[in-house]
């Protein structure tokens, strides 16, 4: 093998550059040269890359975002759009693809491989946490300590205004941050597309907590549960407590990523190499029970990864 491949697609997430620092900087000490696709899987259609050197990814660790950027490319999802990606590959050479992101872009990926004899290599790196296969994904450690920090700030005005805060986490379909971050906040409660609570188990909450003296709270949504602002709405209603609403929004998936992330950024991209050094594709490396390890790429595309239900068990006991 003598040269690979690097696209960062999908959403960005921390810890997206130090993988390709890490990547880069690993093939060239073992003689590969290392091409680095601009904007997602369209600098494949357009064949629009920048040579990676150890030297031109040098400062970028402490960045958050991806120096290579990304966007949506719909056009990519098309049969002709992923015959030209494979003819983009095979026109440079390109023995090795290492795609970072998360459930949509390997699923490109492999939809990829079924048209290039080029091999195929995921990062996970999604600040949701859900690809199946790894523990954890690049940049949600970051996405949740920045969560938190907000959090902690927006407690001290429910405490001194003895409001409740909704305050709205990103996780569209799955809950794995709010989950994570609710429980780190002391959240009262915690709202996850995958665990319906219904708006009297909240309400009746609510009204306990008054009951014992607390009048300020925090509950911690995923932004795929509804609208939170016709929950508070109701839970003002019904209660009496005064609520407001807070959208962290896209401040999650942005910033310098934690120590956390760099070092799993470290680690993926060390194992990522390896394995197209050994001319192994198709596989996406992950963090299982403290090792890491690599899981079939199709295998991960099909299977859901499950939330953990324990976890909601515990929230509840810590909220009393």
């Amino acid at each position: 093998m003598k040269t690979i491949g690097v696209v960062t697609s999908g959403g960005d997430a921390p810890g997206m550059n130090a993988a390709i620092r890490a990547i880069t900087r690993i093939a060239h000490s073992k003689g590969l040269e290392v091409l680095g696709f601009e904007r997602g899987w369209d600098g494949l259609l357009t064949n629009t890359y920048k040579r990676l050197t150890p030297r031109n990814v040098g400062g970028i660790i402490q960045l958050g975002g991806t120096m290579l950027h990304t966007l949506r490319c719909p056009e990519f999802e098309k049969p002709e759009g992923v015959e030209q990606a494979a003819e983009t590959l095979e026109l440079n050479d390109v023995e090795g693809l290492i795609v970072i992101g998360g459930d949509g872009s390997f699923r490109g990926a492999l939809d990829l491989s079924r048209k290039s004899e080029t091999l195929m290599v995921g990062i996970p790196a999604t600040i949701d946490n859900d690809v199946y296969g790894t523990d954890e994904t690049v940049g949600f450690d970051t996405a949740v300590n920045t969560a938190v920090s907000s959090i902690d700030k927006i407690r001290d005005t429910a405490v001194s205004h003895e409001r409740i805060f909704i305050v709205e986490v990103m996780g569209r379909k799955r809950g794995f941050l709010a989950l994570e971050v609710g429980i780190s906040v002391g959240a009262e409660v915690i709202l996850v597309p995958e665990n319906e609570c219904k708006l009297e188990e909240i309400i009746a909450i609510v009204k306990e907590n008054t009951r014992k003296g607390k009048r300020a709270g925090i509950i911690v949504a995923a932004e795929g549960v509804g609208d939170t602002g016709a929950i508070g709405q109701e839970i003002e209603k019904q209660t009496g407590s005064e609520v407001r609403r807070s959208i962290l929004g896209y401040a999650q998936r942005g910033g310098s990523p934690t120590a956390r992330s760099r070092m799993l950024a470290g680690l993926f991209a060390e194992k990522a190499v390896d394995l197209l050094c050994q001319d192994q594709g198709n596989r996406v490396v992950g963090l299982l029970h403290g090792a890491i390890i690599s899981t079939d790429l199709e295998e991960t595309c099909k299977k859901q990864k499950p939330l953990d239900m324990r976890l909601m068990k515990l929230a509840e006991m810590l909220a009393i």
